[in-house]
């Protein structure tokens, strides 16, 4: 991989890793993610030592994964009677709509702000806890869902219990709402950039508006 990647640093002007997602150098879950996080990482030393001019995209969550069943494992579509709420709810997680994390990444592209770093998204009305997703929900539907909260471990033991690969969802869902790895740390302070900072004239879709066309769908 290395030398290949050797070869083309004269021929990119600015390489933009397909890694979208998580920051693979922040998620706290290594060793039980299967080494999918640790690969990312790796791809971002060899750019990096190799003095390959480069851009990391984070864009934590798509809009199309997990928000359509408000992040209830094995899901469709939202629930309209019960819901499971792992961990305590507080802990916030990021969704973008896929469309809008291109039309970030294209501003990037020759942006000197945004060379050598990271650029995270974090774009207002987009960053809740489920808690906070469950409360919008209920709102738009009219109804109270009964709660289910799943502690930490059981949380834990359900992912040990359940086989490679169904149980990475429960993974994806533990980093970002128990572990708080898309929310825990300061932009600013390691370096990074936010792209909603960076390029307020793009407009976005909100989680908010997400919804809407999920309880059009499901309210009578």
């Amino acid at each position: 991989m290395g030398s290949n990647v050797s070869h083309r640093r004269n021929l990119a002007m600015k390489f933009i890793p397909s890694e979208f997602g998580l920051d693979p150098d922040k998620v706290q879950v290594s060793g039980m993610d299967y080494g999918f996080y640790a690969r990312k990482a790796e791809i971002r030393r060899i750019v990096e030592a190799e003095g390959i001019p480069h851009t990391y995209i984070c864009c934590n969550f798509f809009m199309s994964y997990l928000l359509p069943s408000l992040v209830q494992p094995g899901m469709k579509t939202p629930p309209t009677d019960r819901v499971t709420i792992f961990g305590d709810g507080n802990v916030k997680g990021v969704f973008v709509k896929e469309v809008d994390v291109a039309a970030f990444t294209i501003s990037a592209v020759d942006d000197p702000r945004t060379l050598n770093k990271a650029m995270y998204l974090r774009p207002p009305g987009n960053v809740y806890s489920l808690n906070e997703l469950v409360q919008i929900w209920e709102s738009k539907i009219g109804k109270q869902l009964d709660k289910l909260y799943v502690s930490q471990e059981d949380i834990l033991t359900r992912i040990k219990e359940t086989p490679y690969p169904q149980n990475m969802e429960l993974i994806f869902i533990y980093s970002a709402f128990v572990k708080g790895d898309q929310t825990y740390f300061d932009i600013e302070s390691c370096g990074g950039v936010e792209g909603t900072e960076l390029y307020p004239h793009l407009c976005y879709t909100t989680i908010q508006q997400f919804l809407d066309t999920l309880s059009d769908a499901t309210v009578p």
